[in-house]
């Protein structure tokens, strides 16, 4: 349901999140880049990706890339050894918005979910999507609400509708997966 992630629901305004610096690899430079986009076209050699946070966005040039146990990596320009790709870990990479990949029907950007108010079919307000957690097999989002949060499965039979300018998502919760108000979260 949702592309380029920003790493903990944080994104930054003007810039979208397609990958996180997780570690190295080898001697040369290359670091392993988690990614947070559906387009892993985006590190091709000799694209263009920005260091990030956004208030300290700098562009570097991609000089190699290939995927690697579910992760890529990656070789910057710049960046001539392991010494010097440690020295990223921990980087988010970013991309402008205006490149960003058109979204399907139903799609939307993980940035533009956070902070929605989430209600049921019911009228009930949960509260407001303060996280989404990528499991593999689908997206959680996490509302926060007074005492309790409660975990809801991205999934189209679950999220009625998103309603971006009204600040708003509608859910049908199947049937057991809300603690009632005020329960203390199970740890």
């Amino acid at each position: 349901m949702a592309t380029n992630r920003p790493t903990k629901g944080s994104a930054s305004q003007g810039y979208l999140a397609v990958g996180n610096i997780v570690g190295v690899h080898g001697i040369r430079g290359e670091v392993k880049v988690e990614l947070l986009t559906d387009y892993p076209e985006r590190f091709s050699p000799g694209a263009t990706v920005y260091f990030g946070p956004e208030s300290l966005a700098r562009p570097v040039r991609i000089e190699a890339a290939r995927p690697h146990k579910g992760m890529m990596l990656v070789k910057f320009a710049g960046v001539p050894d392991r010494n010097a790709a440690e020295l990223l870990r921990d980087t988010v990479l970013l991309i402008p918005e205006e490149q960003a990949m058109p979204l399907g029907e139903g799609e939307n950007y993980a940035h533009d979910l956070i902070g929605l108010q989430v209600e049921t079919t019911d009228g009930r307000v949960l509260g407001k999507l303060a996280e989404i957690l990528y499991t593999g097999a689908n997206d959680v989002y996490v509302v926060n609400r007074p005492g309790a949060e409660v975990l809801i499965p991205a999934l189209n039979e679950v999220v009625i509708t998103v309603d971006l300018e009204a600040g708003r998502m509608l859910v049908q919760l199947p049937e057991g997966l809300e603690a009632p108000a005020g329960a203390p979260d199970k740890d």
